[in-house]
């Protein structure tokens, strides 16, 4: 079984590199090595090198992992958080119930 990196459109690579590229800002403002984090996180240097540079193919496990060395385990759960087109969707496929009409009985009269 061949290990392949997943194919992504060119937005979406844009995005993965600049997660990449604030986990490496977080680390070096943390004044950390890219050895130091790697070993804490229990991956190798060279996957701490590939989730720097926003590489597709690493496991979202190893993200958490140097998210959590970096005491930054909490923004994942800020990921879609606020689902705001889902919401609308989901208000659009909301039914009202309708109301019955209302009889006009006049009471007493016969």
């Amino acid at each position: 079984m061949t290990n392949t990196s997943p194919i992504l459109f060119p937005k979406l690579q844009r995005i993965l590199s600049e997660v990449g590229e604030n986990i490496k800002l977080a680390r070096l403002r943390r004044k950390l090595s890219s050895e130091q984090v790697a070993e804490r996180a229990g991956i190798g240097r060279s996957t701490l090198v590939k989730i720097e540079q926003g590489h597709p193919g690493v496991g979202i496990g190893n993200y958490l992992n140097v998210l959590r060395v970096l005491g930054l385990e909490q923004d994942f759960l800020l990921l879609a958080k606020d689902d705001e087109l889902g919401r609308k969707l989901q208000d659009i496929g909301l039914t009202v119930k309708k109301r019955a009409p209302k009889t006009n009985k006049m009471i007493g009269n016969t």
